[in-house]
């Protein structure tokens, strides 16, 4: 039986979903989850760095395809002195079915100085990730992204023509921190946020950004351009752990940043979240500094729970101030909602399962809250 040949296909913003846009570079295109302007007011090579990996971007294709080829260019974040990360996953997903893995390879290696956030890159080479033996039929595919790699589409290739997808679910887009991002989640379609809209049936943008949620009004902005049905914050973690604020600042920047939301969604249902449990961070404020002992990595507070009565921020006290601040705005905005993150995640939780560095939560954590997340988004 002759064999299709592949055919090279475009990848375009109406195949590339959860990403505001792709970049031409010398070698493939560079998904962004914040658009150019939002970069241009970013000086911090962290939220640089993980605004470009594409957590919850996935390829949506209409296709009787049986064999897709898509060549990337991964570049891999990794602390020196540590054991390298997993290579990263991609998801297969069939007509809403999980129906497949694959794993990324090669690529460019990005080593992180843990001491002093200096960072140098060592070039790899490109990889072509299969996925063969597909249904011949119509069908719906999904590829989703590795969450944690920066990735650059060098080529797309299939044996059938394909098209975009309509877009026709209830739109869900999410900000939060790491642990919204993926961290420690096994696979894409692994970390809470996929869990839980997988489950409730919506379209997730995810601007979940390791070390970024940090109330930066760039990324207020670019929440209020997108098409929203659900629009969720989570806050708190990265507020205590970077120790940029204090708590008579906290609460005008939250307001601020809400604001410029509401300007552009002012009856989009507002979902506020706090942090879910984090046993350094619920008392001791910031910073925290990450520690190495036999290649692993782990994380450890190093403030002072005395500093709190001058101001210094902890989760306690940012969820109470959350909670006072929503309950004010919830008088003028019927949309308005606060979620305690610990019903989320709580202390029997964090027994149970406890955190692998101190700080994010295990792959069984992300499931357990992604199911958990999912009713409050059917609510």
């Amino acid at each position: 039986m002759p064999v299709t040949p592949l055919t090279s296909i475009p990848v375009t913003p109406e195949l590339l979903i959860g990403v505001a846009e792709l970049e031409p570079t010398d070698r493939g295109l560079q998904p962004h989850r914040l658009p150019s302007f939002a970069r241009r007011q970013n000086s911090d090579p962290q939220m640089a760095m993980v605004e470009a990996q594409p957590a919850g971007a996935r390829l949506v294709l209409r296709t009787a395809a049986t064999r897709i080829d898509l060549v990337v260019l991964r570049s891999r974040p990794m602390y020196g002195g540590t054991v390298g990360r997993p290579d990263g996953i991609y998801d297969l997903v069939i007509d809403g079915e999980l129906s497949g893995h694959a794993t990324s390879s090669g690529g460019d290696r990005l080593i992180l100085d843990p001491a002093t956030g200096f960072s140098h890159s060592e070039p790899g080479p490109e990889a072509t990730i299969s996925f063969t033996g597909l249904p011949a039929r119509d069908k719906t595919v999904e590829i989703w992204f590795p969450h944690n790699e920066l990735t650059r589409i060098v080529d797309l290739r299939v044996d059938a023509p394909v098209q975009p997808v309509p877009r026709d679910r209830p739109r869900w887009v999410h900000h939060g921190s790491s642990v919204s991002h993926g961290s420690n989640a096994s696979n894409p379609t692994g970390t809470w946020p996929v869990v839980a809209a997988r489950l409730a049936g919506m379209d997730l943008h995810n601007l979940g950004f390791g070390g970024g949620a940090l109330l930066d009004p760039f990324v207020a902005r670019t929440i209020a351009g997108l098409p929203a049905d659900l629009i969720s914050v989570k806050l708190g973690i990265n507020l205590v752990n970077s120790d940029l604020f204090r708590r008579r600042a906290l609460g005008p920047a939250v307001h601020g940043f809400l604001d410029i939301i509401r300007e552009a969604h002012p009856e989009t249902p507002l979902l506020v979240v706090s942090s879910v449990y984090c046993p350094i961070q619920e008392s001791t404020p910031g910073p925290v500094d990450p520690e190495l002992s036999d290649g692993q990595l782990s994380f450890v507070a190093t403030g002072d729970p005395a500093e709190v009565r001058a101001g210094k921020l902890t989760l306690e006290v940012i969820r109470e101030e959350l909670a006072a601040l929503v309950e004010q705005r919830a008088q003028e905005d019927a949309h308005l909602r606060y979620l305690d993150g610990l019903e989320l995640w709580g202390p029997e939780d964090v027994a149970r399962h406890p955190y692998p560095d101190n700080l994010h939560p295990s792959p069984e954590a992300h499931r357990l809250m992604g199911e958990r997340f999912a009713g409050y988004l059917a609510d």
